[in-house]
């Protein structure tokens, strides 16, 4: 039985449409008129398993930054008004390293943001951006997120290149609909946690910053839609196959060849669909490995043996070599950062 058509690539849940819609407009307020402006069809407002393309999805926050004069839609007792993103930016790209980029961009929405005060730590081979939030009840998790697209979006354009995000912890309880938040972002997200922050790979931090005043200009032309196109469709065939290994022991996963046979395609046509989505199948294997590593260090009971057992490695000094390369930091270093619990 050959595979279904996957759906259109760079879309965004109605779920999520919905959440952008929550707290900028009025309960039971027509919203018909807003979302046949963005492109997006209101028949299918109630339906969950609608999706909108990124396009559609970036217009509709256009639409409500215009309307509200406030880019972060209402979610914050001060508006972000409208060129906050591009100030932002501009102050960010004359730093000379994302470091400072990072730490400028975060100074200035510290002071815009009530409560959301967040600095930039760097420990070994590790990064964080922890938010502090002093008494105030946690918020939402859009609230959260729409936090981390601007940041995280600002710092893969100024640094030229998308930075894997290994972690993110959040103090809001998980929402009901988590699906995109885990493709957009990452795969490991904790709720329920005693501060909101990003775990990156320290690397990063000394990436040239190098932009000009055009490519800015034709950066917040297209945003927030050239941020969110980065993200993956979850139901691509990548995102496929990385739910199919995630569901077997290591030891289990088939060969390239093997895989091809159960997806009724050729080994060429494999490597082919994967190409045209910037994979490969071994770069899907390390990267659920990376994925279900991460998951593991934060559960103390599980030793590095263990961990390096399940995760089809030959022995630890295997484990540690790999992690290594992926987070640029040991499993140890790691492990206490994500189970540190206190500011």
């Amino acid at each position: 039985m050959p595979l279904r058509k996957p759906p259109e690539k760079d879309t965004i849940s109605m779920q999520l449409v919905r959440e952008a819609l929550q707290q900028c407009c009025e309960p039971g307020a027509p919203t018909d008129a807003l979302l046949a402006a963005a492109g997006i069809d209101p028949a299918r407002w109630t339906c969950n398993d609608a999706r909108v393309s990124a396009a559609a999805y970036g217009r509709l926050w256009r639409l409500l930054a215009r309307r509200l004069d406030d880019e972060f839609f209402g979610m914050n007792p001060r508006r972000l008004k409208c060129g906050s993103l591009a100030f932002l930016c501009r102050s960010s790209m004359a730093q000379e390293t994302l470091e400072a980029a990072l730490a400028s961009a975060l100074a200035f929405l510290s002071l815009m943001l009530d409560a959301m005060s967040a600095r930039l730590v760097r420990q070994q081979g590790l990064a964080e951006i922890v938010l502090h939030e002093g008494d105030a009840p946690p918020r939402r998790a859009f609230t959260y997120f729409t936090y981390w697209m601007i940041v995280h979006g600002a710092a893969c354009w100024l640094s030229g290149r998308r930075i894997p995000i290994l972690a993110i912890d959040l103090r809001c309880p998980a929402p009901a609909f988590c699906d995109d938040y885990r493709v957009m972002f990452s795969e490991n997200l904790r709720f329920d946690q005693p501060r909101t922050r990003m775990i990156v790979s320290a690397d990063c931090l000394d990436l040239p910053v190098r932009r000009s005043e055009a490519e800015l200009a034709h950066f917040l032309a297209q945003a927030p839609t050239n941020i969110l196109v980065k993200y993956r469709d979850p139901q691509s065939l990548a995102s496929r196959i990385r739910n199919d290994l995630r569901q077997l022991p290591a030891e289990q996963w088939p060969l390239a060849e093997a895989l091809a046979q159960r997806l009724h395609m050729s080994t060429s046509t494999l490597r082919r669909r994967l190409a045209e989505e910037g994979q490969t199948y071994q770069g899907l294997k390390d990267g659920v490995r990376k994925e279900l590593a991460i998951g593991w260090l934060a559960e103390p009971q599980l030793g590095f043996a263990e961990i390096a057992e399940r995760l089809g490695f030959a022995d630890v000094s295997s484990f540690y070599k790999a992690f290594r390369k992926w987070c640029g930091s040991n499993p140890g270093h790691y492990r206490s950062l994500i189970l540190d619990a206190t500011d």
